[in-house]
């Protein structure tokens, strides 16, 4: 499927965890591209602003899907640009609640599994969403999965680049948009830096029947 001069992958449309957010902007075109059709500059300019940007409380902009309306263009005194307030559609990553997703183990940590899905890397799940047992293996830097079965005890380990398959049970929203310094925080900020927060994160589960290392549940 082609949007606005760009491939959306079909597999896309079938996947619930992308949506189509309704939005309005106003896009600021600059005189040298007066020469090429609106609708171009407009989604070039849109998609310079939203891709690959998360918005608060929407979700990670991946692409324009189309523009549903263009109202009055305007030119303000002292700027030769036109100002066009635009109603258009987005493609957005936001998957529901209890989705379930496939992605691959970026890596572990004693805080949990962090996974990725190639385009958005803030994924974790934490120790007590995991198939139990499970333990931390400090020299391999891994998660295991201590499996019973009727021989005893098998080992699973949560390796990284392995397929697997989660269900989103929380997501978080942090607003990173530039704020003043309070002046206690202007004081320290010599001596320490603030760790920089995800603007969007997900929280993953696994610790049910299917869910896991693909590898775990092929059948012979």
């Amino acid at each position: 499927m082609r949007v606005n001069g760009a491939w959306l992958p079909r597999a896309w449309a079938r996947r619930r965890m992308f949506v189509l957010v309704e939005m309005v902007d106003t896009v600021r075109i600059p005189p040298w591209q007066f020469e090429r059709k609106l609708n171009d500059s407009i989604a070039e300019e849109l998609n310079k602003k939203l891709a690959n940007k998360v918005v608060y409380n929407v979700g990670l902009c991946i692409c324009l899907f189309d523009i549903t309306k263009l109202e009055d263009a305007y030119v303000f005194p002292g700027d030769g640009a036109s100002h066009t307030k635009v109603h258009f559609r987005y493609v957005v990553f936001h998957p529901f609640l209890d989705e379930i997703l496939i992605g691959k183990i970026k890596g572990c940590s004693p805080e949990g599994v962090h996974v990725s899905l190639g385009f958005f890397d803030d994924i974790l799940i934490p120790p007590e969403s995991l198939q139990q047992p499970a333990k931390f293996d400090e020299t391999e830097q891994v998660w295991v999965w201590e499996y019973e079965t009727e021989e005893g005890a098998h080992d699973l380990y949560m390796d990284t680049g392995e397929e697997i398959r989660f269900r989103v049970v929380d997501e978080s929203f942090v607003d990173t948009s530039p704020t003043g310094p309070s002046s206690a925080e202007a004081a320290s900020s010599s001596e320490e830096l603030p760790k920089k927060e995800a603007p969007y994160t997900l929280v993953g589960s696994i610790s049910e029947p299917g869910l896991g290392l693909l590898s775990w549940w092929t059948s012979n």
